[in-house]
């Protein structure tokens, strides 16, 4: 224990006596915190919209009024011709093209029934999926207005009632469901990344030779090379929750003290990625590269950006493989859901496992680097 405290000393100063080093580590996982949770999102807060009406009447009027007044779509044009509606969509001037036919009232009171078309620029698949889902709420709601029936065909009396109810997520905010999946990922690119440098940084310096030739045994080596980045990256964890708190306002029904014992329990996992890293490469860059090819695969599989189960199946018994979408999955069962330990038990264990099986390769590649 002694000889470990001193160690624990020495990797410390080593630590806070480059400045620039702490910023990055505190203050830049926070920036990245605030950017991320306001630009990561599917949400489509408006859309440009350029309207072809051909009817001119009151009750056209009324369906782009409706749509002006929900502030999803801003009318940034209009003419009864569609080549103006074309130029600007090839552009992206336009993200939307309301096309109104020139019986569109007549037809309405004659037969109580009339469509419209929407022009969705659907290069991104899944933003104009929830541009159109906007869309063809409002219509739906005017058409209820007027005892009509417009596409999307929507009958004014249907036979059956859904009433929906969001739980663990009510307002359906999706900063929400993002907050707690980032700080998992900000967390583990620090703590990753610098544990992976450090032992490369002890290799160039020559001072990790000089450490092979004394009788210190290589866990405790490994021990003294995690306990400092483990005890950063719990204070990085806490200065995440505490903006998630009191900057997003994310719901925190469940036991902090959980979340600290999950994340004790990853970090090991994550800074025994690192190390086990630190073994194989030669060079600080290296390591970069290397670190960052890897958290790059398990971020896009990790659940946080795209839901696993949307994956292909080979895909999906891969992403089991991935410590880090079994943190976030915690992370977001305690934070969003309240869940209790028996809950988060089985993938706290999957993590415990994680952690055993990437030491244990650090360890032995470090005695076959010195040996």
């Amino acid at each position: 224990m002694r000889t470990l405290r001193f160690l624990l000393r020495k990797e410390f100063l080593q630590i806070f006596r480059d400045r620039f080093m702490v910023l990055q580590m505190l203050l830049m996982p926070i920036i990245q915190l605030l950017l991320l949770s306001s630009a990561a999102t599917f949400e489509i807060k408006t859309a440009q919209m350029y309207v072809v009406d051909r009817d001119h009447s009151e009750t056209s009027r009324g369906l782009v009024d409706r749509l002006q007044a929900s502030r999803r779509f801003i009318v940034v044009g209009a003419s009864p011709s569609t080549e103006p509606a074309n130029e600007l969509m090839l552009a992206r001037k336009v993200g939307v093209i309301l096309s109104i036919p020139g019986d569109f009232e007549r037809d309405i009171v004659r037969t109580h029934s009339s469509s419209v078309q929407l022009i969705i620029n659907a290069e991104d698949g899944a933003a104009a999926g929830v541009t159109q889902s906007y869309a063809a709420q409002i219509i739906t709601a005017y058409a209820n207005e007027l005892g009509a029936e417009l596409t999307p065909r929507v009958s004014t009396t249907p036979p059956i009632e859904v009433r929906a109810r969001g739980w663990y997520n009510p307002e359906l905010n999706y900063r929400d469901y993002m907050v707690p999946g980032i700080l998992v990922q900000l967390v583990t690119v620090i703590g990753t990344l610098m544990t992976a440098m450090n032992i490369v940084r002890e290799k160039e310096l020559g001072t990790l030779d000089q450490l092979s030739v004394t009788p210190l045994s290589q866990s405790v080596f490994m021990a003294a090379k995690l306990i400092p980045f483990w005890l950063i990256a719990l204070v990085e964890l806490t200065l995440g929750l505490l903006v998630a708190r009191f900057v997003f306002h994310i719901p925190m029904l469940g036991s902090i003290t959980l979340v600290y014992a999950a994340a004790a329990v990853y970090l090991i996992a994550a800074l025994g990625i690192g190390l086990f890293i630190s073994t194989l490469v030669e060079t600080q860059q290296q390591a970069m590269f290397v670190t960052f090819f890897i958290i790059m695969v398990y971020l896009l599989m990790s659940g946080l950006f795209t839901p696993v189960r949307s994956m292909p199946e080979w895909a999906q018994w891969m992403a089991q493989l991935n410590p880090v979408k079994h943190f976030i999955a915690i992370m977001r069962s305690i934070l969003l859901k309240g869940a209790g330990p028996a809950d988060v038990a089985a993938p706290i264990g999957v993590l415990g496992i994680f952690g055993a099986v990437f030491l244990t390769l650090a360890v032995r590649q470090y005695g076959r680097r010195v040996g």
